[in-house]
Parts: structure tokens; C-alpha cells; sequence
């Protein structure tokens, strides 16, 4: 019997990961697919519940339900400490975040590394935290949010230090990463902060990676700094979910290639 599994969120026409996830399936013959399950927020816990009764065995989780959906499921020691889940394990009630491991190999892929930097993180959602979470311990990290209630509240959690978008341009960072939807195909594309703070950057990873270029990117390579799309971002973590649902080694660079196709396609 065919397995499904899928990524749930909203919205979800910008989403490359059925591509990337059924590329794989068809590389070592795993009798599985890859769906999108596009479901607004009041139909979010209907909607678990039926991937249940459906026999869904595996959902990736995007915006904006990685925090809400952590609280439906067993998490694993790294959500519980985060908040917010990328990946559930229906079958067995499980949830977990490879968001984690796709921001460190990213940026070791990159060649920017992980530790010794001043590092700004833009959005407090889950994708922010995983980064925060990822990049604290050796590094010194900071964070922005438009919502400054709610980015107070995740800097104290994570004991980081909170800025204003008005008060980043008197700092200077290694590392500017944007962990939000800004710029994302369907999205607002302008930066809500100065231009002064890629231009002092030497280095800037944009988790979108639809498009590979965002205005953020383009700013930051005509200033001279060193940039990084989501793409990794997207494959990695994917790889990391795909070994937690098929209990198979991931096919990294068939993933990858099935990305970068696809974006050739429709950018």
C-alpha cells in the first residue's frame, strides 16, 4: 500500500517540497508520496485529526502552524526546547524540528561556519527560534521582530538580546539572517528595516528559497557580502524529515537537483 505523507501550512503554491520529496521516493523506489495540504487555521485541528483517520504516516510542518502544531504531539527533546516542530511522525504521535540541522549544515556547506560570530535572527517564529536555538551557544546572537511583545517574550526565553528594527543599524553583524516570509514568492518584499545593516554585514542567509534571489540577496551581493539562499535550508532539513519517515538514507543531491530544477522552471 502506498504511504503518504505531506506538508501542511498556509499558503501553500510557493511550497517545493513535493518536488523534492517525490524525486526522492522515485530515486530508491520508495513506495511513497508527497502531497501539499494546504488547511487555513481554523481548520487546523480538523485537519490533524483526519490526516489520523487517513493514515497519513508523516506531515512537514510551515507557516505559520510549527508552534501549534508541536503542542498536538510527543515532541522530541529539541522541539520541547524550541517550541516549534517542522516534522511529525503521525504513525507514531511524534513531532520533531530538522530545521535545526538544516540551518548548521547550511551554513557549514556556505563556507560562513557556525560559531564566533555577532549574529542578528529577523522573525521570532518557529524558523527563528530553530536558528536562535542553533546558533547561541557559540556565538553571540541577537533578535528582531515587527511584533515587539512577541519578540521580547522569545529573547528572554532563549536568552538573546532584543532590538528594534529602528536600533539595528547602530550594530554591526557577521550575520544577518532572515528567518521570516519577507521577500517570498506571495509575500511583501520590502525590508522593514535600514539598508545600513546588510551593507556593515559581511554575510547574509535568507531562509526563502522561492525565489533563490530575494531583495534582501540582491542587496546584501551589491554591498559585497557573502549571501545564502534557503535552498540548502529546504534540502536539508527535508533530507533529515525524509530519514525520519521512510527510516531511509536521504538522496541529498537528487533532492537538491530537483529543487533547482524546478526554480529554473518558474523563476
Amino acid at each position: 500500500m502506498i504511504e503518504i505523507f505531506g506538508v501542511i501550512g498556509y499558503p501553500l503554491k510557493h511550497s517545493l517540497s513535493p518536488v523534492m520529496h517525490n524525486a526522492a521516493f522515485r530515486e530508491i523506489n520508495y513506495n511513497g508520496v508527497y502531497l501539499l495540504f494546504e488547511v487555513r487555521r481554523e481548520e487546523l485541528r480538523s485537519a490533524i485529526a483526519g490526516a489520523k483517520a487517513l493514515n497519513i504516516k508523516g506531515l512537514n510542518v510551515t507557516i505559520p502552524y510549527k508552534e501549534e502544531i508541536a503542542e498536538l504531539f510527543k515532541p522530541d527533546k529539541t522541539v520541547q526546547e524550541i517550541g516549534a516542530c517542522n516534522t511529525v511522525l503521525i504513525e507514531k504521535g511524534e513531532c520533531y524540528n530538522t530545521d535545526v540541522y538544516g540551518i548548521v549544515q547550511s551554513l557549514k556547506e556556505s563556507g560562513i561556519g557556525t560559531s564566533g560570530m555577532k549574529v542578528v535572527v529577523i522573525g521570532a517564529g518557529g524558523a527563528g527560534k530553530a536558528c536562535i536555538y542553533a546558533l547561541r551557544d557559540k556565538n553571540d546572537v541577537y533578535l528582531t521582530n515587527r511584533t515587539v511583545e512577541r519578540g521580547l517574550k522569545v529573547a528572554r526565553k532563549f536568552g538573546v538580546e532584543f532590538l528594534r528594527f529602528e536600533d539595528l543599524e547602530n550594530f554591526s553583524f557577521d550575520l544577518v539572517v532572515n528567518a521570516t516570509p519577507i521577500g517570498m514568492k506571495g509575500f511583501p518584499s520590502d525590508l522593514p528595516f535600514s539598508l545600513r545593516v546588510i551593507e556593515r554585514a559581511k554575510a547574509v542567509f535568507d531562509m526563502v528559497y522561492n525565489p533563490p534571489e530575494t531583495l534582501l540577496l540582491k542587496k546584501a551581493k551589491e554591498f559585497g557580502c557573502k549571501t545564502i539562499n534557503g535552498v540548502d535550508m529546504l534540502v536539508y532539513q527535508g533530507a533529515k524529515a525524509f530519514e525520519i519517515f521512510t527510516g531511509k538514507v536521504a538522496p541529498v543531491d537528487v533532492m537538491r537537483k530537483a529543487v533547482i530544477s524546478e526554480l529554473e522552471k518558474i523563476t
